[in-house]
């Protein structure tokens, strides 16, 4: 019999993420917050009163998706071309400290006198292991945060999409070399080629889609709507092909579908419309989703004592290492920070690489409970230590944050006027 439950499910997130986000802002903190907890407490962690159905999985993919696709429409090409260099350094270097920093604590807690572990893989590997998953980056958190306190179009601001799309390939080439080592059937060298052949892919497919269909639109100039179907279509066959045929996460295929959109005319009249839709029904379900992923297992005083000093780490080791990168690349002190800290959410992406993990044995049962609350903590603490961050750049010629994000309001709803 046909079940009509996901409506339930999804009037009960709707609503919730809506007023615990106008709670959390109500406190001066960014109302994604509200949304994260508000997964956790209807989910299996607090009130279990729902879980991750496969509707709601699916559905926040696409929320992701759009989400990444509007970063991309809404970043600075030639800010981002300014930065590369740059968010290559700091990716590399906010990859290499977390590594070193996870695996000196899974070496100190990872033994029979502390913490057995019942992970197949060698002891070496486990631990290396816990430090590949400290170098994942959840960019979405620190995106819809950036754009909620119009911070986004900035220096740092590019520098963090940059270096989060960076720290995604490098996590990725990590992640192979650890699971290569513990599973022969994967080989680097072909992952490798595959991420330098979805670039290349990218760059032919955005200069065919750029030449054949928007060069034809900016001419007639007509069908305003249908251009957005077409753009979404676009959007979302590069994150298939991304994810399908080179094995790059698709909000990786979805922003670079978005940088090349950026490039066109009529740019702000497609992000409005994307911003409605992601506003009124996706991203609620995306930061909702992260909330219902979390399950808490039983935990002993010292699986505890390695949750709190893990997540520790997890948080200094990217402000340090990115924050470095960002120091020697000549960005002041409190963008280096800035930049540090919008690194910190390790989201769904952490969650992802450690069952990557489990699958060839290199991360024990014992170990998945502190990666959880790593990730609960740090996906929660980013957006509300990116506003303490930024707080000082909220003033704009002198004017109070309010004034300055309405008059940023402003020139965007004449921009889309104007379109």
């Amino acid at each position: 019999m046909e079940t009509y439950g996901y409506l339930f499910d999804l009037a009960l997130i709707l609503l919730s993420t809506k007023l615990l986000g106008l709670l959390t802002k109500k406190f001066n903190m960014p109302q994604v917050v509200g949304a994260l907890l508000a997964g956790v407490i209807l989910g299996p962690a607090v009130l279990g009163i729902m879980g991750e159905t496969s509707f709601i999985k699916e559905l926040a993919e696409i929320g992701v998706i759009v989400l990444m696709f509007c970063a991309g429409m809404e970043t600075d090409i030639q800010e981002l071309k300014n930065s590369g260099k740059a968010s290559f350094i700091i990716a590399l270097i906010g990859v290499l400290v977390p590594i070193a920093g996870g695996f000196a604590v899974a070496y100190f807690f990872n033994r029979p006198d502390m913490i057995v572990s019942d992970a197949s893989g060698s002891i070496f590997l486990q631990n290396i292991f816990i430090g590949v998953i400290l170098t994942a980056t959840s960019v979405s958190i620190t995106v819809e945060t950036l754009k909620e306190i119009g911070k986004l179009k900035t220096s740092s601001g590019n520098a963090i999409l940059g270096a989060a799309i960076i720290d995604d390939i490098l996590g990725i080439i990590a992640l192979t070399i650890i699971t290569s080592a513990a599973d022969p059937s994967v080989v680097i060298g072909v992952v490798l080629l595959k991420i330098v052949a979805f670039f290349a892919f990218a760059a032919v497919a955005g200069f065919l889609f750029y030449k054949f269909y928007v060069s034809w639109f900016e001419k007639s100039g007509k069908g305003m709507h249908r251009h957005s179907i077409v753009v979404f279509v676009f959007c979302l066959l590069m994150s298939y092909v991304a994810e399908e045929w080179f094995g790059v996460t698709d909000i990786t295929g979805a922003f670079i579908a978005g940088l090349i959109i950026s490039c066109t005319q009529k740019t702000q009249y497609v992000a409005a419309k994307f911003d409605t839709l992601s506003y009124l029904l996706l991203s609620p379900v995306f930061f909702a989703s992260i909330g219902l992923k979390v399950v808490l297992p039983d935990m002993n005083v010292t699986v505890v004592l390695f949750a709190v000093i893990l997540t520790i780490v997890a948080v200094l080791t990217k402000i340090v290492g990115c924050g470095i990168g960002a120091k020697l690349c000549k960005y002041s002190g409190k963008d280096s920070m800035r930049i540090g800290v919008g690194m910190i959410s390790r989201g769904e992406v952490a969650l992802i690489v450690a069952s990557k993990g489990a699958v060839v044995g290199l991360l024990g049962t014992n170990f998945l409970g502190p990666i959880v609350i790593v990730v609960l903590i740090t996906t929660i603490i980013t957006p509300i230590l990116l506003k303490i961050a930024y707080k000082d750049a909220q003033e704009e010629n002198g004017l109070p944050e309010e004034v300055g994000s309405f008059a940023k309001n402003y020139e965007k709803l004449e921009k889309y006027r104007k379109n």
